[in-house]
């Protein structure tokens, strides 16, 4: 291709520029749109598919919902997995704003999961408080902004620009002007102008190498380059925590997370090579991934996701969220394996380092409503430095971008000439050299001395050598040559990579301390210094162009912590940072010395059939019109049922007026196909759905369908919105499908008709009883499933006591279950003794303290917490102590919580 002219660019202006189309800066370009703002929306992919949301999501981590979890409370578990170095103002907007902006996605069409009396379904992973929340279709989300973005007045205001990349933010009069990039499918010049930038670019997930030595093999989402903590770095805003890496427990040869936020709360759990659970920190600090790490390297390891220990209903629900949701491709890797969940634990390993402020701590400084230092210019999602943000936080944070931003009307000024001269040649000059080293090989050879030099744990050697290589790469890098605008856009992404490697390496050198365990561990330094170093360590690009340095200290905390106590105080300028000697090994006049005593089952899918009909190519190009149901009804009675498939797909995507019913008669479809993707898209679309008397008529009909999967799939959509009754729920009990019956039982409870739940205690199906011990809310009504023929619906009822009341004669009950041969009786025994009388029930959990199984020493250890506090049993308290020397790492960081202060 031939380079075109710096004067050619194309021109784009808009109010609020948002680079980066994922899921801070779809919510960023949402919210400035509602604010009246002209946005320009810049993806270097396409938005329907970018950004690690695509990738797909089974859960929040981090969902503040009110009666089960407090701001504070969050806040300060946010402070302590980050060893104290936190900008609290920023972690609380998370934890304030979290709840409405889970209701606002709701109101989108993103579901959480609830529970039969539509109660947020929030499940305890983290020891000191319950945040995260299940997301049973989280592979939608995307496709549930992309369609609100589609939606008309958003279109009115939203300009997509998809396959433009931006390299460079461009700046005048000290503020943040545009942005210049160029389209990755044309080679085509382009300038922004703007009021205001929003930079949504996610982590730079690809900077250390994975294990396969596959470029693209990361952990997170391969198109993280670092690009908009490079474009942050050469705008002048300040950077921060960019030595605190972050490293995840993984799958070993498989770049997905090893998913311990998904199958914990179905019982999962990690241990080493002997079954032992070896954890003693929370699961989201740096210090379990050294604890990890430390097992991998012992004679203990490997390490495993144990699940084999599963019931069969547990095992079949995971894989139906992480062969589909989490990662499509995670069955098939199994399978070829020949590894199931029912005979093979997971086999675990450690990710490659990245950055990412939503995982660790590292990102572009923002305040509480996410501005940059450079005024004009946001930064939001993985990008920011807001630690432990995840996927909530950086709707929070875009939300708050794209308020803040629409304060600022378009630039008018001329764009600085020099800046876009600058972006134009590291875009293009690749042309020139269209035979030199290709990207893949320079890439590889820049990441390869990531892991070799920068990857902890950390020394000042190691990290001066890095620096030296990341240096004398400026020139290698700017040799690279390249003949298409795919080429040029993998070129520049090189760019910012070794920005990034550079950025590292640096502030890594500069903390002179370890601190979040594995993140930043240096062997030279080996212990965390408070008095030294309890600072934000900033980095900016200085007016010479060197990387310099300020310790910030840590502002003095809105949520008090007893373990730090920052006080503010003036920042210390440490100015550039500059490698150690590592030309020679020792001093060259003096002759080396001898080595003495040193100084120091894969899901199954259904088969496709392949259509060439033309009418599907007819129907994307009419989707593209977002058009009213009229229009699509034709394609919905096609003869062709992969053109009716097709249809159902463009009907959730619009969702025009009438899709609920539409959607509900397609339950009638012949081909089961067709039946199949209308009901996967009711329950999509069930939060947006409106509830109106033509789709309960229709789900009401699809309650007679042959098919089981229409007939549990009205049922659920029926009860979600409200729109059934008890009559018809109660006839589905004798449904003899078992899902449908378990649908029914869920919606009974839903309208609480709990005698007619009553009524299914008998069902043969034990996955139907175990459903309705969970919906029963008496101690009387669960009475019979306490002495169930089967274990898994006994250990039901008796964890229901714990909510529904433990009175005598039912504390016997639990004590005498707690001699049952089955480990998940006594766990639910454990669990109901913490509602009983504490006469009763302290002896008896002290005494299950000394279990042979660590489920049931966990649930007596949370048992016997309810029954101590500041006016608890003394008894209780005694026998907790005692649980602090556990040999499960659970089980002792439980106890620990009776001693810790209120």
């Amino acid at each position: 291709m031939q380079i075109p002219a710096v004067t050619d660019a194309q021109e784009l202006s808009c109010d609020v520029l948002v680079i980066g189309g994922g899921t801070a800066g779809t919510m960023a370009a949402l919210t400035a749109a509602e604010q009246g703002r002209d946005v320009l929306l810049l993806e270097k992919a396409h938005v329907r598919h970018s950004g690690a949301l695509a990738m797909g999501m089974d859960g929040v981590n981090n969902a503040v919902i009110p009666g089960r979890a407090e701001p504070d409370d969050y806040v300060a578990e946010i402070t302590r997995a980050n060893d104290g170095i936190v900008d609290q103002s920023t972690v609380r907007q998370t934890a304030t704003r979290g709840f409405s902006m889970v209701q606002r996605l709701e109101s989108y069409g993103v579901k959480f999961e609830k529970d039969e009396h539509g109660e947020y379904a929030v499940r305890q992973v983290h020891r000191s408080g319950s945040y995260v929340l299940p997301m049973p279709e989280g592979k939608d989300v995307k496709k549930v902004l992309y369609r609100q973005l589609r939606r008309r007045e958003m279109r009115e205001r939203i300009r997509i620009e998809n396959r433009v990349m931006p390299v460079r933010v461009l700046t005048a009069d000290g503020r943040a002007v545009g942005a210049a990039g160029f389209n990755t499918r044309t080679g085509e010049f382009v300038t922004v102008r703007a009021g205001a930038v929003i930079l949504a670019t996610g982590p730079c997930g690809r900077l250390g190498l994975p294990a396969s030595g596959y470029l693209y093999g990361t952990y997170e989402n391969p198109t993280n380059a670092g690009d908009g903590y490079a474009m942050a770095y050469h705008a002048g805003a300040d950077l921060t925590g960019i030595e605190c890496f972050q490293i995840n427990p993984l799958m070993k040869d498989y770049n997905g997370p090893a998913c311990a936020y998904v199958a914990n709360p179905f019982g999962g759990y990690q241990v080493n090579r002997h079954g032992e659970r070896f954890v003693d920190s929370d699961y989201w600090s740096g210090q379990m991934m050294s604890e990890f790490a430390a097992e991998l390297a012992s004679d203990r390891g490997p390490v495993y996701l144990k699940l084999s220990h599963l019931p069969e209903e547990s095992i079949s629900a995971l894989e139906g969220i992480l062969h589909s949701t989490e990662r499509p491709t995670r069955g098939t890797f199994h399978a070829n394996r020949g590894h199931d969940y029912r005979t093979h634990d997971v086999e675990m390993h450690i990710s490659e380092i990245g950055l990412c402020g939503g995982h660790s701590a590292s990102g572009v400084r923002v305040d509480d409503h996410a501005r940059t230092t450079v005024p004009g210019l946001y930064a939001a999602g993985d990008l920011a430095s807001v630690p432990h943000n995840y996927m909530i936080g950086a709707f929070v944070f875009g939300d708050l971008a794209g308020a803040d931003a629409s304060r600022f009307d378009v630039y008018e000024g001329e764009l600085p000439g020099h800046q876009v001269r600058d972006a134009h040649e590291l875009i293009y000059r690749p042309l020139r050299n269209p035979d030199g080293p290709p990207q893949p090989q320079v890439e590889y050879k820049l990441r390869r001395f990531v892991n070799d030099y920068v990857a902890p744990p950390k020394s000042g050697a190691r990290l001066s050598l890095a620096v030296d290589h990341f240096e004398r790469m400026r020139g290698e890098i700017g040799e690279m040559g390249a003949q298409t605008p795919h080429e040029l856009m993998r070129c520049a992404e090189v760019h910012f990579i070794r920005d990034c490697a550079e950025m590292a390496a640096r502030s890594s050198l500069a903390r002179t301390e370890s601190r979040w365990g594995l993140y930043h561990e240096r062997t030279d330094h080996p212990r965390r210094d408070d008095d030294g170093w309890l600072h934000h360590l900033d980095l900016r690009k200085s007016p010479s162009g060197a990387m310099e340095f300020t310790a910030r200290p840590v502002d003095p905390y809105l949520v008090p912590i007893e373990e730090f106590t920052p006080s503010g105080g003036a920042s210390r300028h440490l100015g550039e940072v500059h490698p150690e000697h590592v030309a020679t090994a020792g001093q060259r006049d003096l002759a080396p010395v001898g080595s003495g005593i040193r100084t120091g089952t894969a899901a199954s899918r259904d088969t496709v059939a392949v259509s060439h009909s033309p009418r599907i190519l007819e129907l994307l190009t009419l989707t593209e019109d977002e058009p009213e149901l009229p229009r699509l009804r034709p394609f919905l009675s096609d003869p062709d049922p992969a053109v009716r498939r097709a249809a159902v797909a463009a009907l959730t995507e619009t969702v025009p007026t009438g899709t609920g019913p539409a959607l509900a008669g397609t339950l009638a479809d012949p081909d089961a196909g067709v039946r199949g993707a209308a009901a996967a898209s009711l329950r999509e679309l069930v939060e947006v759905l409106v509830p109106e008397p033509d789709l309960s008529r229709g789900l009401h009909d699809a309650l007679g369908q042959e098919d089981a999967l229409v007939r549990a799939t009205a049922l659920d959509v029926l009860r979600a919105l409200r729109l059934g009754g008890a009559t018809a729920y109660a006839l589905a009990l004798t449904d003899p499908d078992i899902e449908v019956r378990i649908a029914a039982v869920r919606a009974l409870v839903s309208v609480g008709a709990l005698d007619a739940v009553a009524r299914a205690r008998v069902d043969p199906a034990r996955e139907v009883r175990v459903t309705v011990a969970r919906g029963l809310d008496t101690p009387a009504a669960l009475a019979p499933l306490l002495h169930d023929t089967d274990i898994l619906v006994r250990a039901a009822a008796l964890t229901a006591l714990a909510s529904a009341g433990c009175p005598a004669p039912y504390g016997s009950t639990a004590v005498e279950a707690l001699a049952a041969p089955s480990w998940q009786v006594r766990t639910g025994a454990a669990t109901a003794l913490g509602a009983a009388e504490p006469r009763l029930a302290v002896p008896a959990l002290a005494k299950a303290l000394g279990d042979t199984n660590a489920d049931v020493r966990k649930a007596a250890v949370l048992a016997l917490l309810e029954h101590s506090g500041d006016s608890g049993d003394p008894a209780a308290r005694a026998a907790l102590a005692t649980a602090v020397l556990d040999p499960d790492a659970d089980v002792r960081a439980y106890a620990a919580r009776a001693a810790a202060p209120a």
